[in-house]
């Protein structure tokens, strides 16, 4: 006979949430290296830059994260790179995030008005000069937001890692459910959770929405 949900299965859902935020870090920061790699390609005055990194963002944004977990996880292991199921996830949605992540901060920097790259040759700025000290330092006000909000999903889509074996929230409520069959009170648990660490950074995000006038009005 099946037993009843104890506290035992409550602090194993809580330590579950340690590997969520790992993985949504790992995810989060990688991802922000390489999409601001590739926004720096998407407005590169060089085409042999701009054209590569434009087709890589479409191409990831078209492709659904799931594929991209398989992909990494089952397809690199016909070839013999088996990778564990942590790394592969990183792997997987830092390719993901920084598809995502590259496009927001490339709408930002290109958002800057004109007069700024004009006033900034005026003085002799080199193009690099320009982004380090005038444009980007504003962009990323500009970026914190939508920023945000993506960090939002990044880490709610960390449960789609349960497929490939990752015990993060989203499988440990299915372990634990698998052994005690309570699903509507596990599930809203791990919902629960979710909400818990999404909350304030949606919260967060909407304030700095008001503070920097990039909400509707």
């Amino acid at each position: 006979m099946m037993g009843g949900f104890t506290w035992t299965y409550f602090f194993y859902l809580v330590q579950s949430i340690g590997w969520t935020l790992v993985l949504s870090a790992l995810a989060f920061v990688l991802g922000g290296v390489g999409g601001f790699l590739l926004m720096l390609a998407r407005i590169s005055p060089r085409a042999w830059l701009r054209r590569p990194a434009l087709l890589f963002i479409e191409c990831i944004q078209g492709i659904p994260l799931l594929i991209l977990l398989f992909i990494v996880y089952f397809g690199l292991s016909v070839y013999g790179l088996v990778l564990p199921a942590l790394v592969a996830a990183s792997i997987a949605m830092m390719i993901y995030a920084s598809a995502y992540l590259g496009d927001i901060w490339r709408g930002c920097v290109e958002a800057m008005p004109r007069p700024q790259w004009e006033a900034s040759e005026c003085l002799s700025l080199t193009r690099w000069q320009t982004l380090r000290l005038v444009i980007i330092p504003q962009a990323v006000r500009l970026s914190l937001p939508p920023t945000i909000g993506f960090l939002v999903q990044l880490i709610k889509m960390t449960s789609l890692a349960s497929v490939i074996g990752f015990i993060e929230l989203t499988h440990a409520g299915q372990i634990i459910n698998n052994s005690i069959f309570q699903p509507f009170l596990v599930f809203v648990l791990v919902g629960t959770f979710y909400f818990l660490l999404c909350y304030p950074l949606s919260r967060w995000s909407a304030s700095m929405e008001r503070k920097l006038n990039v909400g509707n009005r």
